[in-house]
């Protein structure tokens, strides 16, 4: 806030300051009205007084009366041009208003007005209106900036990720996965091969043929995963596969909804079919939250059987380095998730997990990712494996 002391003469007995204060106090309470009229009448003796201007403009913006709300915001950018508070009102106004070209207006003035010192919250607004305008390539090049140099808001991460899940890009990635079982059975040795590319109707789309040397044979297993927006703050995500491999499912299915909350919160809701020699219905939900550099997210899995429920789930966390795709992750899991490809109902409960893995984006174009994890599954009651897992892969964009 920009504060000032003002002389009070005989015939001026209020502090603008107070007046501030109570206007405020009004205002967030939702009495406009009431809070303006008091406003009003520090701005007859200070009219300059920017943080006033701001409080009256954002207070017109609030009940939607953004033309009256541009007159007070411009006049506080006016009187304090490198006060950031006066701009960042006035895009939110507009941003609102959805008036985006009016708003790049008022980016360029301010990076007249603040130089080499352009506030990093303005260029957050910035990247926004590249958001709401769909560029997703601007906005995420931006916010991946602001990242880099440590810029942090609550909900900066999880719009960061967004923006990744919204770019236009094309990729095609290789994976392989070595799973040794200690002398139980012989390691099993699966490579994937995916394509990514991006359609308006389905979001992202990604084809993947995975192919996997286990129990002395051979399988292929194809999907296809697609990933549609259903609004600003939704998408959706499909899956489909089949298989004639005994060890893949002959049909998967799965669908799930997410949801981005206030307080870069994300909720999810889905269901999961896989039909191995018997049919396997998983319902699966999770809670996300970021943090900082943080991602927490919990996911519950309910699984109807003959007799009873069973329910699996697990917890997982990324901490983020330099870019928002450079990140360490952490999972530990009871159950087998919903969404990997090869085991059966028979194991989806009673199995244990822990699981680590690195992601780094070398250049703009190449990225590789790495995983290991051990896990304790119990294929009868007296009868458990024990399973090393080291996954690598790379992806290379274009």
């Amino acid at each position: 806030m920009i504060g000032f002391n003002f002389p009070i003469n005989a015939q001026d007995s209020f502090d603008p300051d107070v007046l501030l204060a109570e206007a405020r106090t009004l205002i967030m309470d939702g009495q406009y009205i009431k809070g303006r009229k008091i406003a009003f009448r520090a701005l007859d003796k200070y009219p300059n007084y920017a943080d006033i201007l701001i409080l009256v403009g954002r207070s017109y913006a609030w009940e939607g009366k953004n033309d009256s709300s541009s007159i007070y915001l411009e006049r506080a950018i006016i009187a304090s041009p490198t006060y950031s508070d006066g701009y960042s009102a006035y895009l939110d106004n507009l941003t609102w208003s959805g008036a985006y070209e009016d708003g790049f207006k008022v980016i360029d003035l301010a990076k007249t007005n603040f130089g080499s010192a352009f506030p990093p919250e303005l260029a957050y607004k910035e990247s926004r209106l590249y958001y709401n305008q769909e560029d997703y390539d601007a906005a995420y090049k931006i916010a991946d900036d602001l990242f880099e140099k440590e810029f942090r808001q609550e909900d900066f991460l999880g719009y960061i990720q967004n923006l990744q899940r919204l770019r236009r890009n094309n990729a095609v990635g290789v994976t392989y996965d070595y799973d040794t079982y200690f002398s139980d059975i012989s390691p099993w040795n699966t490579f994937s091969l995916y394509g990514r590319t991006r359609t308006k109707f389905t979001g992202s789309l990604i084809a993947r043929v995975t192919q996997a040397y286990r129990f002395d044979g051979s399988g292929t297993l194809y999907e296809l995963d697609a990933y549609p927006s259903i609004g600003k703050n939704a998408y959706a995500y499909v899956n489909v596969g089949a298989s004639g491999a005994s060890f893949f499912p002959n049909f998967r299915f799965g669908t799930s909804i997410y949801f981005n909350l206030p307080k870069a919160w994300e909720i999810e809701g889905g269901y999961r079919y896989l039909r191995f020699s018997e049919v396997t219905n998983i319902y699966t939900a999770s809670l996300g939250k970021y943090v900082g550099n943080w991602w927490f997210n919990f996911r519950v899995n309910v699984i109807p059987q003959e007799v009873g429920v069973g329910t699996s789930g697990n917890i997982q966390a990324r901490y983020y380095f330099k870019t928002g795709e450079d990140f360490f992750s952490m999972q530990i899991s009871s159950g087998v998730s919903p969404d990997e490809e090869s085991r059966d109902s028979s194991q989806l409960l009673n199995s244990y997990r822990v699981r680590l893995g690195y992601q780094q984006l070398i250049v703009p174009r190449f990225m590789i990712f790495g995983y290991t994890g051990y896990s304790r599954d119990e294929l009868s009651t007296d009868r458990f494996r024990n399973n090393l897992n080291i996954s690598i892969g790379g992806e290379y964009r274009f």
